[in-house]
């Protein structure tokens, strides 16, 4: 490969990272995407691409179709980096601008592959129907439809984490404690999608009876209301003060239509948490 070729790879990498990155949401599986592209084109005879920014987006764009669909059989974590803010001050407000864009990654999780692909293209990079078709092996009517219902789903305000939504997450939570089956019904959407990050992988559950189920069950004694990835979240406490779990709520219309909770206490470990209710002088 002539080094013309690899400096106008070089020249797109970060373009086409930041593509991989929002159709799979997490960096590593972005850059494995990036680095297949790039393995791809040294097999080429680039000089018979007429449109190299064309191509590189249509081979990371299968790419990553294809590892979005094997996630089905194989369930992932919804998303490798989570930032964690307190509901209030300076420094919430901070964190929470910073974590907008890994709110967008959570709810793009609620889409199916070829929904997702056609929004995240289309609206957050500009790439044309035809070309998304291509990628799909749909016709570009069949791209632009699955485009319009993916953008409907992700119907979030300019502020992930508003005060309806929060009332929402609450009321789900206080139905969980009170063991009100018929009222967790009634909060969460028919098609909501649970996933946990346990110590043994992700378990991901769905629907909402299978959901309400759960919370019953699951439901937390004590939890401080917090931001997860600029979403109404939760953190979980034991009554010896180490978390238990943290979970993101994705509020649509009025009902939760999926939930993200980590409890893998390595993960856990990993995280900048606030500190438990009850805690003197900063210590745990």
């Amino acid at each position: 490969m002539s080094d013309t070729v690899a400096a106008a790879f070089e020249a797109r990498r970060d373009r086409l990272h930041a593509v991989a990155h929002r159709l799979l949401g997490s960096h590593a599986d972005a850059e494995d995407a990036v680095q297949e592209a790039w393995l791809r084109l040294a097999r080429q005879d680039a000089t018979a691409i007429e449109n190299l920014d064309g191509w590189l987006t249509t081979v990371v764009g299968r790419i990553s179709l294809d590892v979005l669909r094997s996630r089905k059989a194989r369930p992932e974590s919804p998303y490798d980096e989570i930032v964690v803010a307190v509901e209030e001050g300076p420094e919430a407000d901070a964190e929470l601008a910073d974590s907008v864009g890994l709110a967008l990654l959570v709810v793009l999780e609620s889409l199916g592959p070829g929904e997702r692909l056609a929004f995240v293209l289309h609206d957050l990079f500009a790439v044309p129907f035809e070309e998304i078709a291509r990628i799909l092996g749909k016709s570009p009517a069949a791209a632009k439809m699955l485009a319009s219902r993916a953008r409907r789903k992700v119907r979030t305000p300019s502020v992930p984490a508003g005060p309806s939504q929060r009332e929402v997450v609450q009321a789900f939570l206080t139905a969980a404690r009170d063991g009100d089956f018929e009222q967790l019904l009634r909060i969460l959407d028919p098609e909501v999608r649970l996933t946990v990050d346990t110590p043994d992988g992700v378990v991901v559950v769905l629907g909402a009876t299978n959901v309400a189920a759960g919370a019953r069950i699951g439901a937390a004694a004590d939890g401080s209301a917090v931001f997860v990835g600029g979403l109404p979240g939760v953190v979980a406490w034991r009554a010896d003060g180490t978390p238990m779990s943290v979970v993101a709520f994705t509020v649509v219309d009025g009902r939760i239509v999926s939930i993200a909770s980590v409890a893998d206490p390595v993960k856990l470990a990993s995280m900048a948490l606030p500190e438990p209710p009850g805690t003197v002088g900063g210590a745990r």
